[in-house]
């Protein structure tokens, strides 16, 4: 299959499974679960990677129709993100958006502050953008940090995978727990069904992982 037959989805897969962030097997996770797939967003360190993910953020900001004054990227991940993001935003879809990140300690000489970029007011929406949510913690963080400032909405989130796999002690996904808590829309560039999905058309291999994959899905998904 070539590269400008593929969705920006499937390139997004295609992305992660050459760099090494998407693998698959047989992964123990925190939770004590033994999963087919495993996906480490630590692995990106190269310039062209961080470039080329800010481009599927703003494919998926763009595809989605999300708007919003700045984009704001919780420390330390989400920092590179919020950038990356914010370039491509402008170099290719001519959207010029302001963006933004949090200190984790407020700065208490120079200019101070908790906030480092636009400095953002009661009136302005934020889109929040970080890698993964496993359980809301960043968010979290963040929003009090938000709000202890001003009373800005936060209306849109977009992650790299929704894993689209209920909570060990609950009924509800980190993605839909996210939502229901704080009122905010998660966007995410890929989810579980799309990897799946990508393994049948061939788009990456792994074809002997698929039924793993589905029997996962099966037991640990969400609806």
């Amino acid at each position: 299959m070539e590269n400008n037959k593929l969705t920006y989805k499937e390139e997004f897969i295609k992305f992660m499974v050459n760099g090494g962030i998407l693998r698959f097997g047989e992964f123990t996770l925190k939770s004590g679960r033994i999963s087919p797939y495993f996906i480490n967003t630590g692995n990106y360190k190269t310039g062209s990677q961080i470039s080329k993910l800010g481009e599927f953020y703003a494919e998926c900001i763009n595809d989605r129709g999300i708007k919003g004054d700045a984009i704001f990227g919780p420390a330390y991940k989400g920092i590179p993100l919020a950038i990356a993001t914010g370039i491509t935003l402008f170099t290719k879809f001519g959207i010029d958006l302001n963006y933004c990140f949090d200190r984790k300690e407020v700065k208490d000489h120079g200019e101070g502050g908790m906030i480092i970029g636009y400095q953002f007011g009661e009136n302005d929406t934020l889109i929040f953008v970080d890698d993964v949510i496993t359980s809301g913690k960043a968010l979290r963080e963040s929003m009090e940090k938000i709000k202890g400032i001003c009373n800005a909405k936060v209306t849109d989130m977009v992650i790299s995978v929704d894993r689209m796999e209920i909570g060990k002690n609950g009924t509800k996904s980190a993605v839909q727990e996210v939502e229901e808590e704080f009122g905010i829309k998660v966007h995410s560039v890929v989810t579980m069904d799309d990897i799946i999905a990508a393994i049948e058309k061939g788009v990456v291999s792994g074809i002997e992982h698929l039924e793993a994959m589905k029997a996962y899905r099966a037991k640990y998904g969400t609806k």
